[in-house]
């Protein structure tokens, strides 16, 4: 039967990781992640305050139309991040630190709601649990990374965000790994560990 899973996370939390492991394990069709596709992501870094509403709505607007062909498929797929994340966390962090004005906010967040509204839930979401300094350190060992961008006082602005949210999902089955405990990247009986418990709820 296909199933949506979805791996929910900080950045830097292992994400990407555990997609490709997973990946490996089992036959999974990856989600394109939209931020690779943000045209207007080196503007947001320059200038937050100007650009983050035209980059969440970009974020949004894929993220419907990729769940949406997902849908359609006859694979399992497998997703970085939730629409509900772009919302709950990322923007709602954005206007809590004064980078998105309150009609904006409104704005976006009346259409994520209705967007939201008729997207199926994933069967399963992951949530990757990580210190600051887990995060750091994995972000300093990405490709794309250079120093300046996100510091560790806005990693834990979006990991409490994140701790609230996950006390408050139900619209699926959940796994919640803490990555500074799981080395899911080299350690085979962590592996075992997740499969096995992935595979008790689908």
């Amino acid at each position: 039967m296909k199933k949506n899973i979805a791996v929910a996370g900080n950045i830097g939390s292992g994400k990407s990781l555990l997609i490709d492991f997973l990946c490996s394990a089992y036959p999974l069709a990856r989600l394109q992640k939209e931020e690779d596709l943000n045209p207007y992501l080196k503007d947001f870094y320059a200038d937050m305050e100007s650009w983050s509403f035209k980059s969440q709505i970009f974020i949004l607007t894929q993220k419907f139309c990729h769940i949406q062909k997902a849908a359609t498929t006859f694979r399992s797929v497998i997703q970085n991040r939730t629409i509900h994340e772009d919302a709950e966390i990322f923007s709602r962090n954005l206007f809590q630190c004064g980078l998105m004005n309150e009609v904006d906010f409104k704005t976006y967040y009346d259409l994520y709601l209705a967007i939201s509204s008729v997207l199926p839930a994933p069967d399963l979401l992951i949530y990757l649990h990580s210190s600051v300094n887990a995060c750091l350190k994995r972000i300093k060992n990405q490709p794309d990374y250079f120093p300046g961008r996100i510091n560790s006082n806005y990693l834990r602005q979006i990991n409490r965000l994140y701790v609230n949210w996950i006390a408050d999902y139900n619209l699926s089955e959940v796994i919640i790994i803490d990555t500074d405990q799981f080395n899911f990247a080299a350690n085979f009986v962590d592996r075992a560990d997740i499969l096995e418990a992935i595979e008790r709820l689908i």
